[in-house]
């Protein structure tokens, strides 16, 4: 059973037009590459497909894979639509070194590492994504939440609110997990509808990825409060993106 499905086919509507990302996302990878000789990229949680576009962008040769088959199927659609051919597989990140034998020059896992149920299985994917990196090479990631949202314990996150949908977070604090409810709401006149799906993440905080990291073998990790390079900051941050060197 595929456990994103009923996710899958409303879940890039709070991201605008498919292939179109903020110009400080695009700079920040675009740096990066550059700055780290990066010429092939694997997205190892590629969902539908909404970074693709980006990573082509810059020149790279662009692999995608997935857990999900709904959400594959979805980022097949998206690329035929505007013209790219991309190699996507239905893999595991945990199981990476089994179905790639290439080495890539930068791993993704974007606001994906967090759906695992122990820090057994955060190192078994943090190896698996270091066994398929150069020497050298990157892991990028942007886990959730924050150390600062997992201390506010916000109830209620409004990320979405047009005239015509409305996306609501409810989430639910656990003893050590976190159960996001995501309540999309269909509010025009021609539908009118709410469709809801939830999924439980274990918080991957700063001090644990770093520790983690660690022992998977990354030599180097940088962490970043925002898309602008802002150093990461426990108290402040409302982004925590990784950058670990193999």
């Amino acid at each position: 059973m595929d456990p994103y499905e009923g996710l899958a086919e409303r879940y890039n509507l709070s991201f605008g037009l498919f292939g179109e990302h903020d110009p400080q996302v695009v700079e920040f990878f675009r740096r990066l590459f550059a700055q780290n000789i990066v010429h092939t990229v694997l997205d190892c949680a590629c969902g539908t497909g909404r970074h693709l576009p980006l990573f082509h962008s810059l020149g790279c040769e662009v692999t995608g894979s997935d857990v999900s088959e709904s959400m594959l199927a979805r980022a097949r659609n998206k690329l035929a639509g505007i013209g790219l051919d991309i190699s996507l597989f239905q893999v595991d990140f945990r199981n990476l070194p089994v179905h790639f034998q290439q080495s890539f020059d930068a791993v993704v896992c974007l606001a994906a590492i967090g759906f695992m149920s122990s820090e057994t299985e955060f190192l078994k994917a943090f190896e698996c994504m270091g066994q398929v990196l150069r020497a050298g090479g990157i892991l990028i990631l942007t886990p959730l939440p924050t150390d600062r949202r997992w201390g506010e314990r916000l109830r209620f996150i409004l990320p979405t609110n047009t005239p015509h949908f409305s996306r609501l977070f409810a989430i639910d604090y656990l003893e050590r997990k976190v159960r996001y409810n995501i309540l999309d709401i269909f509010h025009a006149d021609e539908r009118r509808d709410l469709q809801i799906w939830s999924a439980e993440l274990c918080p991957l905080l700063m001090d644990d990825q770093q520790r983690l990291l660690k022992i998977a073998g990354f030599s180097e990790l940088d962490f970043l409060g925002a898309f602008d390079c802002a150093p990461y900051d426990k108290e402040t941050s409302n982004s925590l993106i990784t950058v670990a060197y193999r």
